[in-house]
C-alpha cells in the first residue's frame, strides 16, 4: 500500500494538515478547487447573509452538483468513445471487405 502523505493546505482562509495517499500536488489542487468554489459562492447575492451552517451546506451541495455533472459528462464521453470505436471497427471491416472484393476473393 502506498505511503500516506501529509500536506498543509489553506482551506477557506485557515491552514489544515491533510493526509492522504495522493501526492502533495493533488491535495493542493483539491484545496484550490474548494477555495475557488467558495469564492464563486461568495459572489452570489445573499450568500454572505446566510448562517455559517447554510453557507457550508450550499458549498457541499455545489461540490456534489459538480461531482455528479462531471460523472454524467464522463459517462457521455465513454459512450461516445464506444460509438467511435465501433465506427472505426466497421470502417476497417468495410475496407478489408472491399479489398477482398477488388482482388477477387
Amino acid at each position: 500500500m502506498a505511503e500516506k502523505n501529509y500536506v498543509e493546505v489553506n482551506l477557506m482562509g485557515k491552514n489544515y494538515v491533510l493526509g492522504g495517499h495522493e501526492d502533495e500536488a493533488y491535495l493542493q489542487r483539491v484545496a484550490t478547487y474548494v477555495n475557488s468554489r467558495v469564492v464563486d459562492l461568495r459572489k452570489t447575492r445573499g450568500y454572505l447573509r446566510q448562517s455559517a451552517d447554510m453557507q457550508h451546506l450550499l458549498l457541499v451541495m455545489n461540490l456534489a452538483d459538480d461531482y455528479f455533472k462531471s460523472q454524467d459528462k464522463a459517462e457521455g464521453l465513454k459512450a461516445r468513445v464506444a460509438e467511435l470505436e465501433q465506427e472505426v471497427y466497421n470502417l476497417k471491416h468495410e475496407l478489408v471487405s472491399n479489398r477482398f472484393r477488388r482482388e477477387g476473393y
